[in-house]
């Protein structure tokens, strides 16, 4: 009788053949690998598309705020370090206005005077408490926030201040800019 062939997987390989097993196992490996490279390319593509679905959000603090009864404050001046506003309380009302030097930002101080002084500006008469001065490039300001001195290319803001309907608060409203001459008779 005639010998079977051997079937493929029992016959000993050739002296340039690498044995089935081996050659299984490169085949595994580099379809392993290609799938990882893959894998990878596909999450890096897709990361755009994900971090969209988390925008950057910018929490600022709110633009209207409440500042506390009108009893509450003495005449002359407070500052509101939180928002960097003062606020004056005068015998005829209340006015808000910017600590935000017009120049590049820094915050300004005010320097009261001994005894409030008289000063024309704009044309008008104005008594004024003390002057604000800011302390990164000398720029200066009267007192209600009209620029005189310095680099300062504009005048300091003044904000909008109402009275709440239903505490009683004094609100400032840092989106509304008002004239300088504007006051909150209370």
């Amino acid at each position: 009788m005639a010998e079977k062939p051997k079937n493929d997987a029992s016959r000993a390989p050739t002296p340039g053949e690498a044995p089935a097993s081996k050659a299984q196992a490169r085949r595994g490996f580099l379809a392993r690998l290609t799938g990882g490279v893959v894998g990878v390319g596909a999450l890096l593509t897709s990361w755009p598309f994900v971090r969209s679905l988390f925008p950057n959000v910018l929490y600022e603090p709110p633009r209207r705020f409440p500042v506390g009864l009108p009893e509450a404050f003495q005449p002359g001046v407070t500052f509101l370090d939180a928002q960097r506003v003062f606020l004056f309380r005068s015998a005829n009302g209340f006015h808000a206005v910017s600590g935000i030097c017009t120049h590049l930002g820094c915050t300004v101080k005010f320097a009261p005077y001994k005894q409030p002084k008289e000063q024309t500006v704009r044309g008008l008469t104005i008594e004024s408490p003390g002057e604000f001065q800011c302390p990164c490039h000398g720029s200066k300001f009267h007192g209600e926030g009209t620029n005189y001195s310095g680099p300062a290319p504009r005048p300091l803001q003044s904000f909008h201040i109402e009275v709440s309907p239903a505490d009683g608060q004094l609100i400032v409203d840092l989106a509304r800019e008002v004239d300088r001459d504007f006051r909150l008779v209370v």
